[in-house]
């Protein structure tokens, strides 16, 4: 989890741009670097590094000998490096997974470079040699982009929002500040005065599509169109092979464990593998929760059954109501359903940070939205939008704290072949949601049954006990913050998206104090689509 920044035709201001970068300073807490590109004056790169697997060679803009005219800002991890590396015989001269990149992109381009990469990651890349800027993101947009473009040809992108707001550019228009479209490469073509003009915008992932970087022989094909077991026994296989590839670290493993189906599956899984693959230490499971909470209470039952190094962290009332400030803040977004669901996450990994030397974090985040986790889920918005809601709250809440995030259910192989199989399979069955993934583990031991069929609660109700819940608290406290009155008003006040509940206005309150006229980072909200 490391912060990119980098900015084309900027003029030669560069404090203003280093301050700029350093505004994401958090995600990359072991080193910076501010660095101009040689010959090109306006081209400029930040880099904030989280060193997970190279630290000597890791800083960035990455560059090697062999590709002189290459500069190379991103984060994130290609799980699939070594085998290309062998596939087409580079010679590396890093132990870096990104370099593989620019080996790629020097043999076939820019398309099948992405096409081939199997991992998470956003971009940027510029060639000196051809005069070329490209942006690209992950099919899930696990890793974030924001992107600026002014009619005047400046360029800047950022892995959050913020550090866009205050780039400084000729023209007096307002400057849309927007994500970065997830599974897209963006070419560009580059001036002399390091200005830009896009040229192409192509998807290259979506998330039903069998990536190309597959090796197809790793599960069996069906026999038939409802060979139940082989189905079943493939989830187990991709859903492995997905936690297995994810292990690349040189730092201390950890994974939150809500005491659900899928963080204990998660978690479970990594222990495992962890052993088979030798891995040095013990991983380390973190629940958060208040009295009583029901979330808490079965992940000890998990942690007890697989062996992990448990931390159960507490939280009053008043921690979290002071937490929504910075949480609203991390997360550049209004939406009230991923605010609720950030702040126990957030405190959870405030903790790991303070407390424990678990630096890479595997987390359950994709599989409510592939498997409809909840029973209303044939309603709600579909996989594609991940990036503006959970996957942007688990980014957010960890890197806020220069953790690594890891999402085993969000692999582009797993997510395709599950999306591939018959839809009467994935819906919810018997009032049992995500019945075909909980078979597929079933019999095997590897988390309690009663974990393996517990009902799937939404993440702020499991953090705290029935008879004071982390929903009833913030209704008091907005209710003591907004009154009658002022909410008669949203509307007025915020056209844009306008909030439907008072607990919405006090948010959309503290997030124009942070990111005025910034609205459209949430284009819609989380909500089942007939509310």
């Amino acid at each position: 989890m490391c912060g990119i920044w980098a900015i084309f035709g900027g003029g030669e201001c560069l404090s203003a741009h280093c301050a700029n970068a350093m505004k994401i300073a958090y995600r990359g807490p072991d080193a910076f670097r501010f660095e101009n590109a040689s010959g090109f004056t306006n081209c400029c790169f930040g880099f904030h590094q989280l060193a997970i697997v190279d630290q000597l060679y890791g800083m960035q803009p990455l560059r090697v000998k062999r590709f002189p005219f290459l500069w190379l800002c991103y984060n994130g991890e290609i799980y699939n490096h070594q085998q290309l590396r062998k596939q087409f015989e580079f010679e590396h001269q890093t132990r870096v997974d990104g370099e593989v990149m620019l080996h790629l992109y020097d043999r076939f381009g820019i398309e099948k470079m992405v096409t081939l990469l199997d991992g998470v990651f956003a971009f940027v890349l510029l060639d000196t040699a051809n005069k070329k800027v490209f942006l690209g993101r992950d099919t899930y947009g696990v890793r974030p982009l924001f992107r600026m473009l002014t009619d005047d040809g400046l360029l800047a992108v950022c892995s959050e929002g913020k550090g866009l707001i205050h780039v400084t550019h000729s023209t007096s228009k307002p400057v849309k500040i927007s994500p970065f479209l997830p599974g897209h490469f963006e070419v560009f073509n580059l001036n002399l005065g390091g200005t830009v003009v896009s040229v192409q915008l192509k998807q290259f992932h979506c998330c039903t599509a069998e990536p190309e970087h597959v090796t197809y022989d790793t599960i069996e094909r069906l026999s038939s169109d409802l060979d139940l077991q082989t189905m079943k026994n493939n989830i187990r296989i991709l859903f492995e092979n997905a936690v297995r590839k994810r292990l690349m670290a040189r730092r201390s493993i950890g994974c939150l464990l809500s005491g659900g189906l899928d963080s204990s599956l998660v978690a479970a899984t990594v222990i495992r593998l962890a052993k088979e693959e030798q891995l040095q230490g013990p991983i380390q499971t973190f629940t958060i929760g208040g009295e009583c909470s029901p979330d808490a209470a079965a992940a000890r039952k998990v942690a007890a059954h697989i062996g992990s190094e448990h931390h159960e962290v507490s939280f009053t009332a008043e921690e979290a109501i002071r937490a929504l400030e910075e949480v609203i803040f991390h997360l550049e977004s209004y939406d009230v359903g991923t605010i609720r669901a950030s702040v126990g996450m957030y405190l959870v990994c405030k903790y790991i940070r303070e407390r424990t030397d678990s630096v890479v974090i595997f987390s359950g985040e994709g599989s409510d939205e592939l498997a409809q986790g909840y029973l209303y889920f044939h309603k709600a918005p579909s996989a594609e939008e991940l990036y503006l809601f959970d996957v942007l709250r688990a980014d957010r809440t960890t890197a806020a704290h220069g953790l690594e995030l890891r999402a085993p259910f969000l692999d582009h192989r797993f997510t395709a072949y599950y999306l591939s199989l018959p839809e009467q399979l994935r819906v919810p069955k018997d009032g049992v949601e995500k019945r075909l993934l909980r078979e597929a583990f079933k019999g095997l031991d590897l988390i309690p049954d009663e974990i393996l069929w517990r009902r799937k609660l939404p993440f702020g109700d499991g953090l705290t006990s029935a008879k004071n819940s982390w929903y009833d608290v913030l209704q008091e406290h907005v209710e003591s913050e907004v009154n009658d009155s002022q909410f008669k008003n949203a509307a007025q006040l915020f056209p844009y998206n306008p909030p439907m509940t008072k607990e919405g206005f006090f948010y959309r309150q503290i997030f124009e104090k942070f990111y005025p006229g910034r609205c459209e980072w949430t284009p819609h909200f989380w909500l089942p689509r007939w509310t």
